[in-house]
């Protein structure tokens, strides 16, 4: 038998979190049994890897682009000529409710939301017309997930419990202790021996809060001297935050080595993970930073399920000063090198065990359509 074709529903696929997930997942789930296809609105970094493993990347204009009328055309054509999909799992948060609604329209039977954050970018008017959005998701979606239970929580505020929690899970594979990959990567990066390596994983957009990152970076290094900071990722605030770390004084201690495929790597060389987010569905570079054995010190508005439960975790109030943050990101030095990978995959983020829970989802819900078809069938003879 041919595999069961899952069309994802994303704006682009880049190295976002919730993008990150989904090729990790795709990585390991049974191709035999399930095919990835994706509906996407701009180029991504992953197309390449996905056309590779068979998957098919469709594209349409997004909203910003042509308009709210306009887009809606471009779903309402593509699901009504596309109609081997049986499938639909969104991954756009509230914008998931019009991409349901068409696909209810053109008689999608399996249409999933799942929740990847806990709050929304953009002006008043970009809130509103999400909030909006969000409103179609309960009327139009057959199935509701998310990374987190206050993920759910957000995006499904009265069916929060109706929804399933598929873990966000890492590779464990790749955060095994090499010091290969420690002595290459810092020769890469070029950081002077015997550094503290304080490290930052995200888009760098206004929910990842690096203006507050730079300010505690800036009081860490007056207690820790050989202190550097590495910045992977990119986003619309980059320049801003940029010229704060110039006029602050520290373009020789701060680095942006922008987006990264080997952040396992880089996680092998990190002393401490400061991550000052104003919201977050779960974090997932917390979980590969504990995999690696790193401490972390983490806005109390991330969901508890981040700790594995290995000691690593360190929540602090945005309230408190940057300089207690950065205390606390001193007080836990030493890596955690064994036990670890362990409490990973007791939690439930081992990504393999999310890849099967994921498949036997799709399997299981394919098999009621194709019941309920021949059922139908049944009747009409």
């Amino acid at each position: 038998m041919k595999p069961i074709r899952v069309l994802q529903v994303v704006v682009n696929m880049n190295r976002g979190g919730a993008e990150t997930l989904l090729m990790n997942l795709y990585r390991n789930i049974d191709k035999t049994e399930i095919q990835f296809d994706f509906l996407t609105c701009k180029q991504g970094e992953f197309d390449n890897e996905i056309r590779e493993m068979g998957g098919i990347i469709h594209r349409i204009p997004y909203v910003t682009d042509v308009g709210h009328r306009k887009y809606l055309k471009e779903l309402d054509y593509f699901f009504s000529s596309h109609k081997e999909y049986d499938i639909v799992h969104a991954h756009m948060d509230k914008m998931s409710g019009y991409v349901l609604r068409v696909a209810r329209k053109n008689n999608i039977q399996i249409r999933v939301a799942h929740s990847h954050s806990t709050g929304s970018e953009g002006s008043y008017a970009a809130k509103l017309y999400k909030w909006y959005a969000g409103k179609q998701i309960l009327p139009n979606a057959t199935n509701l997930m998310a990374c987190s239970d206050e993920a759910g929580k957000w995006l499904f505020p009265s069916n929060a419990k109706s929804a399933i929690v598929l873990k966000n899970g890492v590779d464990t594979k790749k955060f095994t202790v090499s010091q290969k990959w420690r002595e290459g990567m810092s020769t890469a990066l070029n950081i002077p021996p015997n550094s503290f390596v304080v490290s930052h994983v995200g888009r760098i957009a206004k929910p990842k809060n690096h203006t507050f990152l730079i300010d505690i970076f800036a009081k860490l290094i007056t207690l820790k001297p050989n202190a550097v900071l590495i910045v992977a990722g990119e986003g619309p605030l980059q320049h801003k935050v940029e010229s704060k770390v110039s006029r602050l004084g520290l373009k020789d201690k701060v680095q942006f080595v922008g987006v990264r495929q080997d952040i396992h790597k880089l996680m092998h060389i990190t002393d401490v993970v400061i991550f000052p987010s104003l919201y977050e569905g779960l974090g997932i570079t917390l979980i590969e930073a504990q995999s690696a054995g790193v401490h972390c010190i983490t806005s109390d508005v991330i969901p508890r399920e981040v700790d594995i439960g290995a000691g690593l975790i360190t929540f602090e109030s945005l309230k408190k000063s940057a300089e207690t943050w950065a205390k606390h990101g001193l007080k836990n030095k030493n890596r955690q090198d064994s036990g670890v990978l362990e409490c990973v995959k007791n939690k439930g983020y081992d990504i393999k065990d999310s890849a099967y829970h994921l498949q036997t989802f799709y399997v299981r819900s394919y098999k009621n359509v194709v019941e309920k078809k021949l059922s139908n069938h049944r009747k009409i003879i």
